[in-house]
Parts: C-alpha cells; structure tokens; sequence
C-alpha cells in the first residue's frame, strides 16, 4: 500500500469516527433537551424518560435541527420561547461532547 492510499484510509476512518462522535453527542444533547423539557412541565420520571426517547427520535427523522426545535416548542408552549431553547441545545450540547470525550479517554 502506498504512502497515499494510506493516508486516504485514515482519513477514511477519521472521517467515520468524527461523524460517529458527533450523531451520538446530537442524540445525548437531544435526550437531555427532552429531560429538561419534560422538567418544565413537571412531568413524572417515566413520561420525561419517554419524552426525551421521542426527540432523540424526531432528530433522526430529518435532516437538521429545526424539526427538534419545533417540537420542544410545541411541547412547552408558553414555557420556553425558541431562543431559550436554541440555548439550552448549545448547553446541551457542550455537556454531550464533554461527556463522549471522557468516555472515549
């Protein structure tokens, strides 16, 4: 194997392992948001645990964000406005990579 073909295979792999890190970051940020959602409405353990399934599902179903963002939004109503909630996906989202990268340490 030449000295580009390896190169080319470790991007390769680079590439896949970023891409992997970051759909498993999106999924934790999104149970999160789903958690601390389902907080806010004073929702029992187990419907904030099935809460919180649902938008790491929802984010799965179409490309970008936006699609989280709306149904937190419908969810919470009067309770969190869109900015609020775009910042406590940030928030979130920080926690998640933080935490990925002390797990794979």
């Amino acid at each position: 194997m030449t000295t580009f073909d390896e190169r080319e295979t470790a991007f390769e792999a680079k590439f896949a392992h970023d891409q992997e890190m970051q759909f498993k970051a999106n999924a934790r940020r999104n149970k999160y948001l789903g958690l601390w959602a389902a907080e806010q409405k004073g929702e029992p353990l187990e419907v904030a645990q099935a809460y919180a399934r649902s938008v790491v599902k929802t984010d799965m179903s179409s490309v970008g964000h936006e699609d989280v963002v709306s149904l937190l939004a419908g969810y919470l109503g009067d309770l969190a406005d869109e900015q609020t909630i775009r910042a406590k996906m940030a928030e979130f989202m920080i926690t998640a990579k933080a935490e990925i990268m002390e797990e794979t340490s």
